[in-house]
């Protein structure tokens, strides 16, 4: 396995440099499913760090690589807008007649106002209440594991685990917990022969019957007395009550994107990155007390989502190069992540890394992930968890990885566990 990544890598390489710098597109979604996007973002980092692609199946954009830089833009809300109006928040703009506002996607005052509504389900005391809750989960779902066998890791614990948390925060029926999937996958996947969708109607189709779903559970909710699940809670708020039907559907996606994608995929990189890096995981076996510390670097490691998207809103410039009023700005995390001008050695995972914690995968500024905490908590969990059953799991084969340039995540991931 490991020779045939590294030619892959080798050829990835040199592909990546024969190119001409303007003939760059490093959102191109066959890059991150081939895992062939990393030497685009090192050639970008040292050689056009603000780079213009100038066509692209997304249109035209700014590639924004560097960690600095990237922070400089995601704190300046002011002149970087994330309004759905402009673009909204991914490299793919939406259709104008689908775009679907959700607080993600809104610049303050509106952004701040829906965001409050929301944000008391992950504070800090009712954190302290969900964990025993995830811990007895996620002991339930390794004791059903088979030992000795192969199994798909991605399935049967960070879907798992991370679609019952989900079902958990809506109050969603849990036996249907899996619909919450589906839609999360339908939400961020890219029309195309062969895949979840093939067009972008069939999506659009898929997403109503998640919108009739949830509007249901809205009235229930709205003629009870208010309670602690998220769809309450917009429901009763002053702020979200009187929503639009696709402005319900933009924050009820939000919310499941976000409490899913960013958690499975670092539950399943965390294990994928272990095995890559074996000194690590012999490091954790002897020392569980850095797991605290390794949720982190695990976050950084595979950050879960690629990039984030931005649209000028006047003529300015980012680290000398101009930028026009109008333009499509994407933050890289991806590559922020790796950037050795500001992380030592970013490439290798170091679970006893001195600052974890220095990563782009939240965000920063007003739209820093709201649920980063129940995230770390999960992963925090999930490995304490694995640590007391088993001796090791062992990844057999490269993941299956989703094509897609916004969810960096891991279709399948096979794994055998020696008890």
């Amino acid at each position: 396995m490991a020779d045939g990544a590294n030619t892959l890598r080798d050829q990835a390489r040199a592909e990546a440099y024969a190119l001409p710098l303007e003939d760059l597109n490093p959102g191109d979604p066959e890059l991150f499913r081939t895992d062939r996007h990393w030497p685009y973002f090192e050639r970008l980092r040292a050689e056009a760090p603000v780079h213009w692609c100038k066509d692209s199946e997304f249109g035209p954009y700014w590639s924004v690589t560097r960690y600095n830089d990237i922070m400089a833009v995601d704190t300046n809300h002011q002149v970087f807008s994330s309004e759905a109006a402009l673009g909204g928040i991914t490299i793919r703009d939406a259709r104008p007649d689908l775009r679907r506002p959700s607080f993600i996607a809104m610049d303050p005052p509106k952004h701040d106002i829906q965001r409050k509504t929301v944000s008391p389900i992950v504070a800090p005391a009712n954190l302290a209440l969900m964990e025993p809750i995830i811990r007895e989960r996620a002991g339930r779902i390794l004791d059903e594991l088979p030992v000795g066998q192969t199994f798909d890791w991605v399935d049967r614990v960070s879907i798992e685990l991370t679609t019952q948390m989900l079902a958990t925060l809506f109050d969603f029926p849990f036996e249907e917990r899996r619909k919450l999937t589906h839609w999360s996958d339908i939400a961020t996947t890219l029309p195309i022969k062969g895949g979840l969708v093939e067009t972008e109607e069939e999506r659009q189709e898929e997403l109503m019957k998640c919108l009739a779903y949830f509007t249901d559970l809205w009235n229930e909710r709205v003629n009870a007395p208010p309670k602690g699940d998220l769809v309450s809670m917009m429901a009763h708020s002053e702020a979200t009550r009187n929503m639009t039907p696709d402005e319900y559907l933009g924050n009820v996606i939000l919310l499941i994107v976000g409490g899913n994608d960013t958690t499975r995929n670092s539950i399943s990189g965390g294990l994928y990155a272990l095995n890559k890096f074996p000194g690590e995981f012999d490091k954790l076996r002897a020392n569980p007390g850095l797991i605290p510390n390794m949720v982190p670097e695990i976050i950084r490691w595979q950050t879960p989502l690629a990039h984030m998207r931005r649209t000028a809103r006047e003529d300015t410039e980012i680290a000398g190069q101009p930028i026009r009023k109008g333009d499509k700005v994407v933050m890289w995390y991806v590559s922020g992540n790796r950037d050795d001008s500001v992380i030592d050695n970013p490439d290798v995972l170091l679970i006893d890394r001195e600052r974890p914690r220095q990563h782009l995968s939240f965000g920063f500024g007003i739209h820093r992930c709201v649920g980063n905490r129940l995230a770390e908590l999960q992963l925090k969990i999930v490995w304490e968890e694995i640590l007391k059953r088993f001796r090791h799991i062992e990844v057999v084969g490269e993941p299956r990885r989703v094509r897609s340039s916004f969810v960096k995540g891991y279709e399948t991931l096979p794994v055998v566990i020696h008890g």
